[in-house]
């Protein structure tokens, strides 16, 4: 390998350690709400946020031009709504079981909430994937270490977030909440 090529592979782990913050975030909070959830769950968090966070960059490289626009001028609205109703539900039932522990809530982590968990983290890789097709960049690899960056990091976090959420309950189910409404208001002012 030659200092170019080492150099952009080292560019683009950089960015996707920034790309994977968000994600992180989220799946600390998703495993803060639901420290027992189903290997299914473990195992797709990451996937998911791996794929879009690949997926995003590539599709802003070959179509960002075009409605790029539209994607900036949005991003920060629908990132909010999202997060803000996902964290607002998890911050309502762990308030509600507080209260009631007997009415423990049935409802868990879905798989549609991982999913809109995905695209709300990643919609600032479309942006990346803008820029780096007017750098001319390589997209299969930013791509490939955007995603491999994101899922490593998300597995390291699931391990993490799950003692927490074992040690601290409901607490950590309304932190998570927390963290995630402001990662909402981060994307929308930011």
């Amino acid at each position: 390998m030659n200092a170019a090529v080492i150099g952009s592979l080292v560019e683009s782990i950089v960015l996707g350690i920034a790309l994977a913050m968000d994600a992180m975030a989220v799946t600390l909070s998703n495993t803060l709400c639901e420290p027992d959830m189903p290997i299914s769950k473990k195992i797709a968090i990451p996937i998911a946020f791996s794929v879009f966070q690949a997926a995003m960059p590539v599709a802003g490289y070959f179509g960002g031009t075009l409605i790029a626009p539209v994607i900036e001028a949005y991003a920060g609205i629908v990132s909010l709504v999202i997060l803000a109703f996902v964290g607002g539900k998890m911050i309502f039932e762990a308030v509600r079981e507080l209260r009631e522990p007997e009415a423990c809530s049935a409802t868990k982590l879905s798989f549609a909430t991982i999913f809109f968990e995905s695209i709300a983290t990643s919609i600032d890789a479309f942006v990346v994937g803008v820029s780096l097709a007017a750098s001319g960049a390589d997209i299969v690899m930013y791509g490939l270490s955007i995603g491999l960056t994101t899922l490593a990091c998300c597995f390291a976090v699931l391990i993490i977030g799950r003692r927490l959420g074992e040690r601290f309950g409901s607490h950590a189910q309304i932190t998570g909440g927390i963290v995630l409404i402001f990662i909402g208001l981060k994307a929308f002012f930011g």
